[in-house]
């Protein structure tokens, strides 16, 4: 994933920003595409790398210390605060 620095001067993307402060947006574009906008707090990325191999993939993904400390901690703590696909879908307005 990658990180886009907004310009002050960009305002629909700021208005943009602001509705998805209060509550998630989807944009949809012309020909349907659609992408989801959310605020994300206490967000950490994890580089794993970027080989074609899947299997590759998964091997530096758990070879990853950092990312596999971070997903214990966090099973830990959200314990019995998951949500089903359909609550996701039904949350963004997409059901």
């Amino acid at each position: 994933m990658r990180t886009v620095t907004i310009p002050t001067r960009a305002k629909a993307i700021h208005d943009l920003l602001k509705k998805a402060r209060r509550r998630s947006v989807v944009l949809e574009t012309a020909d349907g595409q659609r992408y989801v906008l959310t605020a994300v707090s206490n967000w950490e990325g994890f580089d794993v790398g970027n080989s074609e191999d899947f299997g590759e993939e998964v091997k530096r993904t758990v070879q990853n210390k950092r990312l596999m400390k971070f997903l214990t901690e966090r099973r830990k703590t959200s314990k019995g605060k998951s949500k089903s696909l359909e609550e996701v879908e039904k949350e963004l307005g997409l059901a």
